[in-house]
């Protein structure tokens, strides 16, 4: 049974403080229109890579709206990408916020549109305690979020993993580094059609649960902050998604490195694992 702190963040509506955090970062990007704004870096975040400015004044935007809810009582631990683990309140209830404020930092450097902010809110420990989900693809303008046992949703309405009946016609991969994904197509050639590279694995989760893909793979093992929004978002849609390794028991924490698939049925799933269970472990 949930204490009643972590009942407490899952009541939160999660929606319109993302909607906020959405609406600042439009400025931001707004304020650095170009490569040579947006190409600044800070150090290096917790999760180990270079820490671009926007990255770090993204995430400001988001860990302000978590000190407002923090000041309102709310207790829970922030995972994120560049800061770690932060505890808000007295850290003591449960429940964890997952935040990638820039789901595809190489694409928004570069002034490539297809960026993401993406936020998960758990009551524990893994990907299975997701309860709600949201990533926001500044590129379309496309709002995707998922409440366990509600369904998904993009700009309001409700959205299915349901493509044209073809099998696997269209797969995203991610990360598009040649070392990396020639050998997954060498293991995959035959199985599909075409591959699309978003640079966003979050966005691709959602294009599954859109079934906009047929299913989405990673070339190399991600963290949670990557995925934890877009595979709740795609599972609540139908899909069918997997860590291989871990199953929905991959934690939300950013020391654990895992892949990620999800498909629109089991079948194309299985034939996506396989691919990627096949590759050395070198090009993980």
């Amino acid at each position: 049974m949930m204490s009643d702190a972590a009942e407490a963040v899952l009541a939160t509506d999660w929606l319109e403080v993302c909607r906020r955090v959405v609406a600042a970062q439009e400025e931001l990007f707004r304020r650095k229109p170009g490569i040579a704004a947006r190409t600044i870096y800070e150090g290096f975040g917790e999760g180990g890579d270079r820490a671009l400015a926007i990255d770090r004044r993204s995430e400001d935007i988001a860990f302000a709206e978590l000190e407002r809810l923090a000041a309102s009582g709310l207790s829970f631990v922030a995972v994120s990408e560049e800061r770690g683990e932060v505890a808000f309140g007295d850290g003591a209830a449960p429940a964890r916020v997952v935040i990638d404020p820039i789901d595809g930092s190489l694409n928004a450097r570069r002034t490539i549109p297809a960026h993401a902010f993406s936020l998960a809110v758990a009551r524990g420990p893994a990907m299975r305690d997701v309860e709600f989900g949201f990533v926001h693809d500044f590129g379309a303008g496309e709002e995707f979020w998922a409440r366990a046992g509600e369904g998904a949703f993009l700009d309001g309405e409700p959205v299915r993993a349901e493509g044209p009946g073809y099998g696997l016609e269209v797969v995203g991969v991610e990360a598009a580094k040649p070392e990396l994904i020639i050998p997954l197509l060498e293991e995959l050639a035959g199985s599909l059609y075409r591959i699309r590279a978003l640079g966003s694995i979050a966005i691709s989760l959602c294009y599954v649960a859109a079934g906009r893909f047929d299913g989405m793979l990673t070339s190399r093992p991600c963290r949670s902050v990557d995925a934890a929004a877009g595979q709740l978002i795609a599972r609540e849609a139908g899909a069918a998604a997997d860590f291989p390794g871990f199953g929905l028991d991959a934690p939300l924490d950013l020391d654990a490195r895992f892949h990620v698939a999800a498909a629109l049925d089991p079948p194309m799933l299985e034939t996506l694992v396989c691919a990627q269970g096949r590759l050395a472990p070198e090009a993980g």
